[in-house]
């Protein structure tokens, strides 16, 4: 029988967590032995097969090791991963040119034969699949017209009401009135950006950014100007200050908290001097918040939009990345754009499907959602952890890696031989998707970067996965460097 859950989950995950944070921090250096199973049941208050529960996890992770009659041992080769640099100083306003290689990267959506390192989409061990399929069976049943009509334009009522609670528990005050659902958080940025911009503008973006953001800009026949993000602290207001000041920006896309493909989560601080700014310069601030609600800390960070007093921020987020990635279902709080947003949303897709909506309505109503984030939150800490761990141990010795406090991706730099495009390639060629730095910017500064989903549940694929793509990664490292261009 299992250890009973208590308000943290399992007692063994809380054995296994504390544990990891012992090693995290150096406090058990690589080598050093863990306490033996009864003194740690007797420090952690637990029984001794909770401890030894624990300390399995930890070694089918490959965090630790067991050796006979000696006990368990933090692994030898793991060493500490220091941050990446930041990214590229601001450039003149340049068109998007990544749209091939984008294309190419995401083939591997929904491609169940690849070991995903590249996605960002939760496991499906983590999704509350049952609990949604139930919810789905029992809305379709108790209102069957319902769930074959059309939904009304700015989304069902139920869902709306929902999400303005979850809203105001994010700090964001805003009626069912102000809500539009969305076909996922892209739909919600394509409004955004179709309410605000005309081809030939020019928008602002951290760099690096989401390459689904630079490919719509592309689409939309929008420019770029890029700011850098750096992966503790996130952009700096200073940087966007100096950006608009030298440049016409017509509009803003930033994701403030656990920033994709960095992590960087911004300081509260900072959030309001951009808000603030933003307003007195009447540009309107595109915000993808999808990763706001996989913190790791104990307190939610705030969304830009809870610092907007103008209306003049666009919150954008969906589920996709928390219950039901293939519902598509995400929204918006357009502020003062609401109408012209819901013109382009009523001839764009007219409405979202009716069944969805009431199943996640639900799902929200019934409290189910807090409850499942907190487990969520949990395995994907753990996750990073234990990929960092697997990073450490088989990627070359120069290579930089971010830790975030929330979200669902590591950022890594590599050794300068090292060409992510061409890693990207090999990886693929050997059933394993990453996603290389280069389409992360219009700029060649992410040359040797890539990026890697924390979102999976551990297993043989994925110890295999990193370790394959960390073996190829120190081989092309051991490369002469390129001789400089004359």
């Amino acid at each position: 029988m299992p250890p009973r859950a208590g308000s943290d989950g399992f007692r063994y995950q809380t054995v296994e967590r504390h544990v990891r944070e012992l090693i995290e921090t150096g406090a058990l250096p690589p080598g050093s032995r863990l306490p033996s199973l009864r003194t740690l049941a007797a420090r952690m208050h637990a029984s001794i097969s909770t401890i030894s529960q624990a300390y399995l996890e930890l070694e089918a992770k490959g965090l630790v090791e067991s050796r006979p009659r000696s006990g368990f041992y933090v692994r030898r080769a793991r060493r500490r991963l220091r941050p990446p640099g930041a990214g590229p100083a601001p450039s003149g306003p340049r068109a998007v040119t990544r749209g091939a290689l984008i294309g190419t990267v995401l083939e591997s959506v929904g491609d169940s034969r690849l070991t995903q390192l590249g996605i960002i989409c939760p496991a499906s061990e983590l999704l509350p699949a049952r609990q949604m399929a139930r919810l789905m069976a029992e809305a379709v049943r108790q209102e069957p017209e319902a769930a074959l009509e059309y939904s009304p334009i700015p989304g069902h009522p139920d869902l709306r009401r929902q999400l303005a609670v979850l809203g105001l528990e994010a700090g964001v005050a805003c009626g069912p009135d102000e809500v539009l659902v969305t076909q996922g958080a892209m739909e919600a940025l394509y409004i955004a950006l179709r309410t605000v911009t005309r081809p030939g503008d020019t928008v602002l973006v951290q760099s690096p950014t989401y390459f689904c953001f630079l490919q719509l800009l592309e689409n939309l026949r929008l420019r770029v100007v890029e700011v850098p993000s750096r992966a503790e602290g996130g952009i700096d207001p200073a940087a966007i200050r100096a950006a608009l000041d030298r440049f016409e920006i017509a509009a803003c896309i930033l994701s403030a908290n656990f920033n994709n493909p960095d992590g960087a989560l911004m300081p509260e601080a900072a959030k309001a001097e951009v808000v603030a700014m933003l307003a007195r310069r009447a540009v309107p601030l595109i915000e993808d918040d999808v990763s706001g609600d996989l913190h790791f800390g104990p307190a939610r960070p705030a969304p830009l939009k809870h610092y907007d007093r103008a209306g003049g921020v666009i919150l954008c987020s969906s589920f996709s990345k928390t219950i039901c990635p293939g519902y598509r279902l995400g929204w918006m709080i357009p502020g003062r754009a609401l109408t012209k947003a819901l013109e382009i949303k009523a001839t764009t897709n007219v409405c979202n499907p009716a069944p969805t909506q009431m199943a996640v309505a639900a799902y929200l109503r019934r409290g189910l959602y807090d409850r499942h984030l907190r487990g969520l939150r949990k395995a994907m800490e753990a996750q990073r952890d234990t990929m960092l761990h697997h990073i450490g141990m088989h990627f070359p010795e120069q290579t930089r890696a971010t830790r975030p406090e929330g979200g669902a991706v590591l950022w890594l730099e590599l050794p300068p031989q090292v060409d992510g495009v061409e890693l990207f390639y090999r990886a693929r060629e050997s059933g394993i998707g990453i996603a290389p730095g280069s389409i992360f910017s219009t700029l060649d500064r992410f040359r040797n970067f890539i990026r890697l989903s924390t979102g999976g549940a551990w297993n043989q694929d994925l110890a295999r996965g990193i370790a394959v793509v960390g073996a190829m990664a120190t081989e092309m490292a051991a490369r002469a460097p390129a001789a400089p261009q004359p």
